[in-house]
């Protein structure tokens, strides 16, 4: 008598019940985490070769117990800067928002490819609404369009890239392009991977608060004019990443319209301030732009790898990065919603566009504009705090929301002092801070944009930062 079949077993498909199982755990895990957050360390680093080593050990034929990894998960998770937490101040904070979570576990659980619209229509319509909210936010014409992309630094890359091919064709070895010396370093590496050499690279000089000089910019362009070269394209910021200084963007554009070069915009940090009433009037001139760069992952709160451009004629962003495929002939042509692939160097990725989608649907505009212009208070509170201290310098009053400081020592080198004053600010592991330098000086930096930093953390901030100061000035 034949013995019955043994029933199949496939480890990579786990049952209704192991799912729920192994979801629970991780759902446990993200609360507890989210709840900690306000008293746990803004970077702790204490035990992180152990988990370092623990996590090296490859893995083996047989599976481990869910929870066994999601230990080694929470460990990395704990040795680290803790960028999700209030006290995170250095750098530009990132997000952490629980809905863009929410949204990208619902993603990867189905899995569709939104990157050709006619795979899953109704999710590649979601990126578009995404894009078409961003450029109605911006003030661009219905022609405008753009793609979600990992973050700033591929969008500068696509603008550029969008740029070279509209302005100087097939031969573009003799353009030049412009950007100050406050602009982000995604910038000159973004223009050489398109092709440029350094003899290309112009960085335009900045003011006294660290602005585009407009009239420098016009001198250079003239310049390079009368040497035979052909200048193309400038590119301003919308909130540096040293001091979050908007550049003069309509005086900028009037040069741009003038001379014939394209304008695009480095909103990645600053441009979702647009959405507060403050952050419009600060960024006057940007709706004038032929591309804008923005990071959703930094001024709406969502996880790193949400990045956007957008661009005033779509269709030159299209026209810039569009080379068929034989073998995609089976896929429908770019309808009313687009194929995103023909708008960017990449074919295949996630589906960015739900984790933008769903928390603006949840939450509704209103709450992120609120959540902005609270850190835009907070910073003037942070700002005016110091200030107001004795031996604190604050050079450059903030646009947006950086604070940049040094304290002046009553003996002994400013410079030694003010390394010494991050370490023992950071030491406190209640606020993070970062530095930069500055017209070759060592400069402390606070950047306010985590929605989970209020008053609080700001007043205790204040506390920790003149403490500091005055033990090391003793």
């Amino acid at each position: 008598m034949q013995e019955p079949a043994a029933e199949a077993r496939y480890p990579l498909e786990p049952s209704p019940e192991e799912m729920r199982s192994i979801g629970e755990a991780a759902l446990a895990f993200v609360v507890r985490f989210i709840q900690d957050l306000p008293s746990a360390p803004a970077v702790d680093f204490d035990g992180v070769e152990e988990v370092v080593a623990a996590i090296r050990r490859p893995p083996g034929d047989e599976g481990r117990a869910f929870q066994d990894v999601l230990d080694l998960v929470g460990q990395g998770a704990a040795q680290a800067f803790n960028t999700t937490g209030p006290g995170y101040l250095a750098f530009i904070p990132g997000g952490g928002l629980y809905a863009a979570a929410v949204a990208d576990f619902l993603a990867c659980s189905v899995n569709r490819f939104v990157n050709i619209w006619s795979p899953a229509p109704a999710f590649a319509q979601v990126e578009w609404t995404v894009i078409r909210w961003l450029c109605d936010l911006f003030g661009l014409p219905p022609g405008s369009g753009g793609v979600l992309t990992s973050g700033g630094s591929m969008a500068n890359f696509s603008a550029i890239v969008t740029a070279r091919r509209t302005l100087l064709g097939e031969e573009f070895l003799d353009g030049t392009l412009y950007y100050s010396d406050q602009a982000h370093a995604s910038v000159p590496k973004a223009a050489v991977l398109a092709g440029f050499s350094q003899r290309n690279l112009r960085v335009v000089p900045t003011t006294s608060d660290l602005a585009l000089d407009v009239e420098a910019l016009a001198e250079l362009v003239q310049k390079d004019r009368a040497d035979g070269r052909r200048p193309f394209m400038v590119i301003a910021s919308a909130g540096t990443t040293n001091t979050g200084k908007v550049d003069p963007l309509g005086d900028v554009a009037d040069v741009a319209r003038a001379e014939g070069l394209w304008l695009h915009a480095d909103g990645a940090y600053g441009g979702f301030f647009q959405l507060t009433g403050e952050g419009r009037e600060l960024l006057g001139g940007i709706e004038q732009a032929d591309s804008i760069t923005l990071d959703p992952h930094k001024g709406m709160f969502l996880p790193y790898g949400t990045g956007s451009l957008l661009v005033r004629e779509r269709r030159l962003l299209r026209e810039a990065h569009m080379l068929g495929a034989e073998y995609l002939q089976d896929l429908a042509p770019e309808g009313e919603i687009p194929n995103f692939s023909d708008y960017s160097p990449e074919l295949s990725r996630d589906f960015r566009g739900l984790r933008v989608w769903l928390p603006l649907m949840l939450h509704g505009v209103g709450a992120f504009r609120d959540a902005l212009q609270e850190k835009l208070d907070l910073t003037r509170m942070l700002y005016e705090g110091l200030r107001r201290s004795p031996g604190f310098e604050l050079p450059w009053p903030p646009d947006l929301t950086v604070v940049p400081f040094r304290y002046q020592p009553r003996t002994g080198d400013p410079e030694t002092f003010n390394r010494r004053l991050l370490e023992e600010i950071n030491g406190s592991r209640r606020v993070f801070l970062s530095s930069t330098m500055i017209d070759g000086r060592f400069v402390i930096r606070a950047c306010i944009v985590s929605f989970r930093t209020h008053r609080d953390r700001i007043e205790e901030a204040l506390d920790i930062i003149r403490g500091a100061a005055a033990t090391l000035d003793e």
